[in-house]
């Protein structure tokens, strides 16, 4: 098993301290929300998208160091990103926790860093959690696609460990 030193590594607390993007937007396209029952943390999105590209973003989290380390990833490297990239790398993470996939890769690469929670299975729902806000907010815009990866295709959402929610655009 994965030391806890792993999980709470210099890396994640630094990606957690620096978390970029965290205004939300006057005027998204869609905003939606992912909570964890099971430790209380949220994630809220905000999302501006042109042709399928995210142009804009903006987030809000208050979630554990986990949660933070993958919001900051995601907020340093969502804009520019289109729907089947991000929905990609979201299984790609989902796969790498909870069935022992490997990290994404390219730019997204600095997620590897989490790999260490897939041994915390109560980790994985707020390390996931910007993942499930970011995928509704685009599926608010685009429309629900089949999620893309290995295995059964379930998700956070369907285990009742957290839940995504719409928000109203300001």
């Amino acid at each position: 098993m994965t030391d806890l030193d792993e999980i709470y590594s210099n890396r994640i607390l630094a990606l957690a301290a620096a978390i970029p993007r965290c205004k939300r937007l006057t005027d998204p396209d869609a905003s939606a929300t992912a909570h964890s029952k099971l430790c209380g943390s949220t994630v809220s999105v905000d999302l501006k998208m042109r042709d399928g590209v995210v142009i804009d973003y903006g987030q809000s989290v208050k979630a554990c160091l986990l949660g933070q380390a993958a919001a900051s990833v995601v907020g340093r490297e969502i804009v520019g990103t289109d729907q089947a990239e991000m929905r990609q790398v979201a299984a790609t993470v989902r796969t790498m926790l909870k069935e022992n996939g490997s990290p994404p890769n390219g730019r997204w690469s600095d997620l590897a860093v989490l790999e260490p929670v897939r041994d915390y299975k109560a980790r994985h729902p707020s390390t996931l959690l910007v993942f499930e806000a970011v995928l509704h907010a685009i599926d608010q815009i685009a429309g629900p696609r089949p999620s893309v990866g290995a295995g059964s295709g379930t998700t956070d959402t369907d285990t009742q460990d957290t839940n995504a929610t719409t928000e109203q655009p300001a």
